[in-house]
Protein backbone atom coordinates (compact mmCIF):
# COMPACT_ATOMS: atom_id res chain seq x y z
CA UNK A 1 0.00 0.00 0.00
CA UNK A 2 1.13 3.54 -0.79
CA UNK A 3 0.06 6.85 0.68
CA UNK A 4 -1.38 9.32 -1.84
CA UNK A 5 -0.66 12.97 -1.16
CA UNK A 6 -3.25 15.61 -1.96
CA UNK A 7 -1.11 17.25 -4.66
CA UNK A 8 -1.33 14.13 -6.83
CA UNK A 9 -5.12 14.21 -6.78
CA UNK A 10 -5.22 17.97 -7.35
CA UNK A 11 -2.98 17.72 -10.42
CA UNK A 12 -5.06 14.82 -11.75
CA UNK A 13 -8.46 16.39 -11.24
CA UNK A 14 -8.06 20.07 -12.04
CA UNK A 15 -7.86 21.49 -15.51
CA UNK A 16 -5.17 24.14 -15.76
CA UNK A 17 -6.18 27.65 -16.81
CA UNK A 18 -3.77 27.36 -19.74
CA UNK A 19 -2.21 24.40 -21.50
CA UNK A 20 0.58 23.04 -19.25
CA UNK A 21 4.05 22.64 -20.64
CA UNK A 22 7.33 21.12 -19.52
CA UNK A 23 7.45 19.97 -15.92
CA UNK A 24 3.80 20.79 -15.15
CA UNK A 25 2.63 18.75 -18.14
CA UNK A 26 4.77 15.82 -16.98
CA UNK A 27 3.38 16.06 -13.43
CA UNK A 28 -0.17 16.23 -14.78
CA UNK A 29 0.42 13.13 -16.92
CA UNK A 30 1.98 11.19 -14.01
CA UNK A 31 -0.83 12.19 -11.65
CA UNK A 32 -3.44 10.97 -14.15
CA UNK A 33 -1.59 7.64 -14.40
CA UNK A 34 -1.60 7.32 -10.60
CA UNK A 35 -5.31 8.15 -10.41
CA UNK A 36 -6.01 5.51 -13.08
CA UNK A 37 -4.11 2.89 -11.05
CA UNK A 38 -6.18 3.81 -7.99
CA UNK A 39 -9.43 3.60 -9.98
CA UNK A 40 -8.27 0.20 -11.29
CA UNK A 41 -7.88 -1.12 -7.73
CA UNK A 42 -4.40 -0.29 -6.45
CA UNK A 43 -4.55 -0.02 -2.65
CA UNK A 44 -3.72 3.41 -1.32
CA UNK A 45 -4.21 5.40 1.84
CA UNK A 46 -4.64 9.04 2.71
CA UNK A 47 -6.11 11.05 5.56
CA UNK A 48 -9.33 12.96 5.92
CA UNK A 49 -7.19 16.12 6.15
CA UNK A 50 -5.55 15.44 2.78
CA UNK A 51 -8.95 14.77 1.20
CA UNK A 52 -10.13 18.04 2.68
CA UNK A 53 -7.24 19.85 0.98
CA UNK A 54 -8.28 18.38 -2.38
CA UNK A 55 -11.96 19.15 -1.79
CA UNK A 56 -11.22 22.76 -0.88
CA UNK A 57 -9.11 23.34 -3.98
CA UNK A 58 -11.73 21.74 -6.23
CA UNK A 59 -14.47 23.85 -4.65
CA UNK A 60 -12.52 27.07 -5.11
CA UNK A 61 -11.38 26.34 -8.67
CA UNK A 62 -14.46 24.52 -10.00
CA UNK A 63 -17.58 23.96 -7.94
CA UNK A 64 -18.83 22.83 -4.57
CA UNK A 65 -20.78 20.08 -6.32
CA UNK A 66 -17.67 18.71 -8.06
CA UNK A 67 -15.84 18.82 -4.72
CA UNK A 68 -18.55 16.84 -2.94
CA UNK A 69 -18.79 14.33 -5.81
CA UNK A 70 -15.04 13.74 -5.65
CA UNK A 71 -15.10 13.10 -1.89
CA UNK A 72 -18.10 10.76 -2.18
CA UNK A 73 -16.60 8.76 -5.06
CA UNK A 74 -13.05 8.59 -3.70
CA UNK A 75 -14.16 7.51 -0.24
CA UNK A 76 -16.44 4.86 -1.80
CA UNK A 77 -13.52 3.04 -3.40
CA UNK A 78 -12.89 -0.21 -1.53
CA UNK A 79 -9.15 -0.02 -2.20
CA UNK A 80 -8.76 3.39 -0.54
CA UNK A 81 -8.15 3.66 3.21
CA UNK A 82 -8.92 7.11 4.61
CA UNK A 83 -7.36 7.56 8.04
CA UNK A 84 -9.15 9.60 10.65
CA UNK A 85 -7.20 12.35 12.39
CA UNK A 86 -7.53 13.28 16.03
CA UNK A 87 -6.50 16.55 17.66
CA UNK A 88 -3.64 14.59 19.26
CA UNK A 89 -2.47 13.44 15.80
CA UNK A 90 -2.42 17.04 14.60
CA UNK A 91 -0.45 18.13 17.66
CA UNK A 92 2.10 15.35 17.04
CA UNK A 93 2.30 16.42 13.39
CA UNK A 94 2.99 20.02 14.40
CA UNK A 95 5.93 18.85 16.53
CA UNK A 96 7.29 16.77 13.65
CA UNK A 97 6.83 19.76 11.33
CA UNK A 98 8.90 21.94 13.63
CA UNK A 99 11.61 19.29 14.02
CA UNK A 100 11.85 18.40 10.32
CA UNK A 101 11.05 21.90 8.97
CA UNK A 102 8.19 20.70 6.81
CA UNK A 103 4.52 21.59 6.34
CA UNK A 104 2.18 20.36 9.10
CA UNK A 105 0.05 18.32 6.70
CA UNK A 106 3.17 16.71 5.23
CA UNK A 107 4.19 15.84 8.79
CA UNK A 108 0.70 14.41 9.34
CA UNK A 109 1.08 12.14 6.31
CA UNK A 110 4.50 11.05 7.59
CA UNK A 111 3.06 10.33 11.07
CA UNK A 112 0.20 8.20 9.74
CA UNK A 113 2.50 6.38 7.32
CA UNK A 114 4.89 5.51 10.16
CA UNK A 115 2.00 4.33 12.36
CA UNK A 116 0.71 2.06 9.58
CA UNK A 117 4.07 0.83 8.27
CA UNK A 118 3.63 2.53 4.87
CA UNK A 119 6.99 3.29 3.30
CA UNK A 120 6.02 4.65 -0.15
CA UNK A 121 4.18 7.80 -1.11
CA UNK A 122 2.75 9.20 -4.30
CA UNK A 123 3.65 12.89 -4.17
CA UNK A 124 5.28 15.71 -6.07
CA UNK A 125 6.31 17.44 -2.84
CA UNK A 126 10.06 17.59 -2.36
CA UNK A 127 9.77 17.69 1.47
CA UNK A 128 9.11 13.97 1.64
CA UNK A 129 12.62 13.24 0.38
CA UNK A 130 13.89 14.51 3.76
CA UNK A 131 11.87 11.89 5.60
CA UNK A 132 13.46 8.61 4.59
CA UNK A 133 10.43 7.56 2.52
CA UNK A 134 10.25 6.18 -1.00
CA UNK A 135 8.75 8.86 -3.22
CA UNK A 136 7.03 7.22 -6.18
Amino acid sequence: MRFVDSNVLIYALLKPKKEPDGKVAEIKMRSLEILKRIQDGERVATTVVHLSEVANVIASRNSVRMSAEFVKEFMSLKNVDVFEISPRDYLKASLIALEKEIDVNDALAYLKMKERGIKEIYTFDRHFKKLNLVVV
